[in-house]
């Protein structure tokens, strides 16, 4: 099993400054250091993914600061968990972040339980916006099935001239939509129908 510790570097357009972070990676020993230069909206980082495929089981990859290697808590933990997954130690320098030792690896336990927090609030107000939606006018999520009332009330309300298909679908507690979905042509399909009845 390899014991060597290599380094990676990035820099930001808006951050042009590489050599502090150099000499402090210098400084710990590397064997070898992957740099690059990314913006803050560049995706791709091919020198990461080159230091990621070129250390082995027991090494060590080295930052200067954890927004070196992730733009987001969730990106850091998902390249964390890469490393652990192949054998790998992570250090962070600004942050003295080991993963090596016990409290290192306690400290990204506590990241995953953030970043899993985060994932249920969002849940949760993704839920409850769903649930106002649909009690204001039965928007979002599964449109309600309708039965021979609904579509009796719609028509009621459609003969009535003075009131409109929005009106009448928020009376009904759905969106202009639905109605339409329920009986197409809407008014016009109403009063279709009573003109056909009629010459019966």
């Amino acid at each position: 099993m390899s014991n060597k510790s290599y380094s990676y570097g990035r820099v930001s357009t808006q951050d042009q400054e590489l050599a502090l972070q150099l000499d402090a990676l210098e400084k710990c020993g590397c064997e070898k250091i992957f740099t690059e230069k990314a913006s803050g909206a560049q995706r791709e980082r091919p020198q990461l993914q080159a230091a990621l495929d070129y250390l082995r089981p027991g090494d060590t990859l080295v930052v200067w600061k954890l927004d070196r290697l992730a733009r987001s808590l969730r990106q850091l933990i998902d390249t964390i968990e890469r490393l652990d997954a192949k054998g790998i130690g992570f250090r962070s320098l600004t942050e003295a972040i080991d993963t090596t030792t016990p409290g290192g690896k306690l400290v990204f336990h506590m990241f995953g339980a953030l970043a899993e927090f985060e994932r249920s609030i969002i849940r949760e107000r993704t839920n409850a916006g769903l649930a106002s939606a649909r009690a204001r006018g039965r928007l979002g999520g599964r449109p309600p099935a309708w039965n021979t009332d609904d579509i009796t009330a719609a028509k009621a309300l459609l003969r009535d001239p003075n009131i409109t298909v929005e009106q009448a679908a928020k009376r009904l507690g759905v969106a202009p939509a639905t109605l339409y979905r329920h009986i197409p042509g809407g008014r016009s399909a109403v009063h279709d129908s009573e003109r056909s009845q009629d010459h019966e």
